[in-house]
């Protein structure tokens, strides 16, 4: 499938040894896509990159604020902001404003009222623990939709409606890191973002062994740390959650660079 190759390319940093003849193609792959890239893609990019998705959920919106700003400017790049979170949209709008390069987003969409609010607002993506048929219907086809999936059947029920990338979640709960494996070796053609009770250590493995992305909650948003407006230990657990990210989609990279070059 053409979408998911080009995604799996995209996903790979521009950097280390590569092969003349293969980044010459790739040069010439992304010149050809450059004027037809969509604003999804580009948002499909961005989280590809990362490797971590950060998410924010705060008791007001002056904390979220705060606690966004802290991780942000630690180093991450990709925002949720769960729906619970009090003024999340005008959150979402000063976010967007005060941070143009990051991409913020809106996760625990669970209705079609609140995912056209979220878009309204500015999101650069939507985010639910399950599958919303309305979501799904309405906005995908314009706008990245990441829905919730826990077995093989929800996961290619979902790429088969239209999603591009899922969110495995619980993932803790089913297996951690080993089921991820496991569930990439017959889906090795879909996105998946590792959701829940993910620690900053943790994260290497996770995509080493699949994952496109990871989501970090309280790995980042540490609740002591919320609670005493403790920013700069948020600063701190955002650097270094984005450093062993990058590590690790470097060692993706050079592996799949050398895969490429032994065919």
């Amino acid at each position: 499938m053409l979408v998911s190759r080009r995604i799996n390319m995209w996903s790979l940093p521009a950097i280390g040894y590569c092969n003349p003849f293969a980044c010459a193609r790739f040069t010439v792959f992304c010149a050809s896509r450059q004027l037809s890239v969509s604003p999804k893609d580009k948002t499909l990019k961005k989280i590809y990159n990362s490797g971590v998705i950060a998410c924010l959920r705060a008791s007001s919106a002056e904390l979220a604020m705060s606690a966004a700003c802290a991780a942000l400017n630690g180093g991450v790049s990709v925002l949720e902001i769960v729906t619970s979170t009090p003024g999340v949209f005008e959150v979402l709008q000063q976010l967007l404003q005060d941070y143009p390069t990051k991409t913020v987003g809106v996760g625990t969409v669970l209705n079609i009222k609140d995912a056209k609010d979220a878009v309204k607002g500015g999101a650069k993506f939507l985010m639910s623990p399950t599958m919303v048929k309305g979501i799904m219907d309405d906005i995908e086809d314009e706008f990245l939709y990441i829905p919730g999936v826990m077995t093989p059947t929800e996961i290619l029920t979902a790429y088969e409606a239209g999603a591009e990338i899922v969110k495995v979640y619980p993932v803790s709960a089913l297996g951690g890191i080993k089921y991820i494996s496991a569930l990439k070796k017959p889906f090795p053609h879909i996105s998946m973002v590792a959701s829940q009770g993910i620690t900053i250590d943790s994260i290497g493995d996770y995509i080493r062994q699949g994952a496109s992305s990871v989501v970090l909650s309280d790995a980042i948003f540490n609740k002591e740390f919320m609670d005493q407006r403790n920013f700069d230990g948020i600063f701190r657990l955002s650097k270094l959650a984005a450093s062993q990210a990058m590590e690790a989609l470097e060692w993706k990279q050079q592996s799949s660079l050398t895969e490429s070059c032994h065919r």
